[in-house]
């Protein structure tokens, strides 16, 4: 539902990538993804849907500014590729900003340490400003200040009832925002529930619903995950 936060724990190899991408439509899945209640083979509203990849490489070759990363994420969910608007380049100058990056804007994107590129990638996952952000665990290896920037974003997004759902190895500073916990382990649902059970740590989001969520569970809780477990 909207405002949801759900993380997605476990260790390596338990299947928490598979699912995200499932879930987004990167891999071919067995069992049934909807998003938003649509059947994810006819969902083709795309732009209510930002993405954030594990290791984001699409631009490792290319030298992209900041800008042009960020301004990317809303010309690539478009039916039609096109040439950005001035309210496309007005929004991600304001992401940019938000994540602490504006100083960095004409800057190729390789030139930027490794938690400066992955802010760039979230504001580029948020310029379109999608209901539901799918992140594959964003903090991995970034800085403590970029952590920082990226937990007050996401709680942003959070009071503003976008819905997100985030892999991640530990919650950390997010762990106040988080409202429901899925933990794998093999390729199978351990634990469903509360952000207080395997893996989480003991804290209560003030703003945890009880309704279903905007994304419905693509793995069974008995079941192995969509495409196998990566």
């Amino acid at each position: 539902m909207p405002g949801e936060f759900v993380t997605i724990l476990g260790a390596n190899g338990s299947g928490k990538s598979t699912l995200v991408r499932a879930l987004v439509g990167l891999l071919p899945h067995r069992g049934s993804v909807r998003l938003f209640g649509t059947p994810l083979d006819q969902f083709r509203d795309h732009q209510r849907v930002g993405y954030m990849a594990q290791r984001p490489e699409v631009f490792s070759g290319v030298p992209a500014t900041v800008t042009e990363v960020v301004v990317s994420g809303a010309l690539s969910r478009r039916p039609r590729f096109g040439w950005p608007s001035r309210a496309d380049r007005a929004a991600a100058a304001e992401l940019i900003e938000r994540v602490g990056l504006a100083h960095l804007a004409k800057r190729p994107l390789t030139h930027l340490s490794g938690g400066q590129q992955q802010r760039a990638h979230i504001a580029r996952a948020l310029v379109a400003d999608p209901d539901l952000v799918v992140m594959d665990e964003p903090m991995a290896g970034i800085d403590a200040h970029s952590a920082e920037v990226f937990a007050d974003l996401l709680g942003e997004l959070d009071e503003r009832g976008t819905a997100i759902v985030m892999v991640a190895h530990e919650l950390g500073p997010l762990a106040p925002l988080v409202d429901r916990a899925v933990h794998l382990d093999s390729g199978l649902v351990e634990y469903e529930g509360p952000a207080q059970g395997p893996g989480t740590h003991d804290h209560a989001h003030d703003h945890a619903h009880s309704s279903e969520p905007a994304v419905t569970r693509p793995v069974p809780a008995e079941g192995p995950l969509p495409g196998g477990a990566a």
